[in-house]
């Protein structure tokens, strides 16, 4: 699988927007990451929680590994020469939902961060 129908895909779903992160790029939902691609466009990564992670790892040995930063697993690495199309759209569909519910409700302001507590 090549990249494009990824970012295609990436980009059709509601205020996604693609931005640079560090050599990385991303997909960006209200300013927040749910997927990076390498700069050799080779691997995406994707942030699903746990459970989800979990399950792709054991229903797609072959495409797809934990992803750690330092000692933490974060998401998946997805191998894209040996994905299955439609499962990597899946996996990304699954981390935009993900980040969306994260940020579902109201922001509160910083005023409001900052208050004292009684």
């Amino acid at each position: 699988m090549k990249i494009d129908p990824v970012r295609n895909f990436a980009l059709s779903l509601e205020g996604v927007a693609e931005e640079p992160h560090h050599h990385y790029s991303s997909f960006r939902v209200r300013g927040k990451i749910f997927v990076t691609i390498r700069p050799d466009e080779q691997f995406i990564h994707v942030f699903v929680e746990e459970e989800d992670r979990e399950l792709a790892l054991a229903v797609y040995p072959d495409f797809t590994e934990k992803l750690r930063w330092g000692g933490k697993v974060l998401g998946l690495r997805v191998a894209l020469h040996s994905a299955k199309p439609k499962a990597v759209k899946a996996l990304v569909a699954k981390a935009y939902e993900t980040r969306v519910r994260k940020d579902a409700g109201p922001r509160a302001s910083r005023a409001a961060k900052r208050a004292p507590k009684p």
